[in-house]
């Protein structure tokens, strides 16, 4: 990770942060350097039976079918100088970097609507407030608002983080009319001149259609009251579930059309390379990955610094 011109305490949070996802991506790179830890440091150029273990290996980590075949074509066919750990890294890289494109909040947009979807489960309440937290601390006013109005402790949750990071939430009883509350937050976010609304929504599996329906008719609502809002859809994905996230992906973008991604709970599992996999699939901007439970721990996702997290250039390198 390039750390040249940054002042000594962006350095110090940079290289804070790039230990933390090390941590949390120490099953993943264990699993992709088992086999050939002695070949990532050589010069050869990897043969056949070598190339099947790293297939193997990225398979485990579920990178996926089509995100191994091209890492291992590029591998295989464009052999480069410093070994196999160069040119695996080069390849990661080049297969994720499209997707490192953070949120950006215009002045010119108010509110600026983010629309928050994803199954329960997998951490999109505590993201929002995160989110929030984020964005309050860039000087942005932020509104919150409870629409996922099915679960009575996901209203009560979000009212904690409004309260913990000083921001209104909108919200009404458990049962309402999730649209009637979205249809509220949206008439105040304007008449108190708010930067940004983020709208928690329901959060049952994706398989159901009638969450789904919750959803379009949410995002219709939105999109009458302020036209061409949402202006980011953003869907909050469980990486430990692995190659789920994908089809979970494809489902909500059906439904509501997701412009960005949040990739959240990446200790723990050898399922960290499922960012490979929907990289590959369907090259989403990713805006933020989790690296831990604090409230700042919401990181804008850079693809350098995950590629060094996964594969060190060196073992001397954070190994978690």
């Amino acid at each position: 990770m390039a750390l040249t011109g940054s002042s000594p305490k962006s350095e110090v949070e940079a290289r804070s942060v790039l230990t933390r996802l090390s941590e949390r991506l120490a099953t993943t790179r264990k699993i992709l350097a088992r086999g050939f830890t002695d070949l990532l440091g050589t010069q050869q150029a990897p043969d056949a039976e070598q190339l099947e273990d790293l297939e193997d290996a990225l398979l485990q980590t579920d990178v996926g079918v089509e995100a191994t075949a091209q890492i291992v074509e590029k591998i295989r066919t464009q052999p480069g100088p410093g070994g196999l750990r160069a040119t695996l890294r080069a390849a990661l890289l080049e297969l994720i970097a499209p997707c490192e494109q953070p949120l950006e909040i215009p002045e010119t947009i108010k509110p600026f609507v983010i629309m928050v979807v994803g199954v329960n489960g997998a951490g999109k309440t505590t993201t929002i407030g995160k989110l929030a937290h984020h964005l309050h601390t860039q000087g942005h006013k932020v509104m919150l608002a409870a629409a996922d109005t099915f679960r009575a402790a996901a209203v009560e949750q979000l009212k904690v983080w409004g309260e913990r990071n000083q921001v209104p939430v909108i919200a009404q009883d458990t049962g309402a009319d999730a649209a009637a509350v979205v249809h509220d937050a949206l008439h105040a976010a304007s008449a108190r001149n708010m930067d940004v609304l983020i709208v928690d929504t329901a959060g049952r599996l994706h398989t159901q259609s009638g969450l789904m329906d919750e959803l379009k008719k949410i995002r219709r609502v939105i999109e009458r009251i302020l036209p061409h809002a949402p202006h980011e859809v953003l869907l909050v994905l469980d990486a430990g579930i692995g190659q789920n996230a994908v089809a979970q992906c494809e489902h909500f973008q059906t439904a509501v059309g997701v412009t960005g991604l949040v990739l959240t709970k990446l200790d723990g599992t050898a399922k960290g390379g499922v960012v490979f996999a929907m990289a590959a699939k369907n090259p989403l901007p990713i805006r933020f990955i989790g690296v831990g439970e604090g409230i700042e721990d919401l990181r804008a996702f850079n693809a350098p610094e995950f590629v060094d997290a996964l594969l060190p250039e060196t073992e001397s390198e954070p190994a978690g």
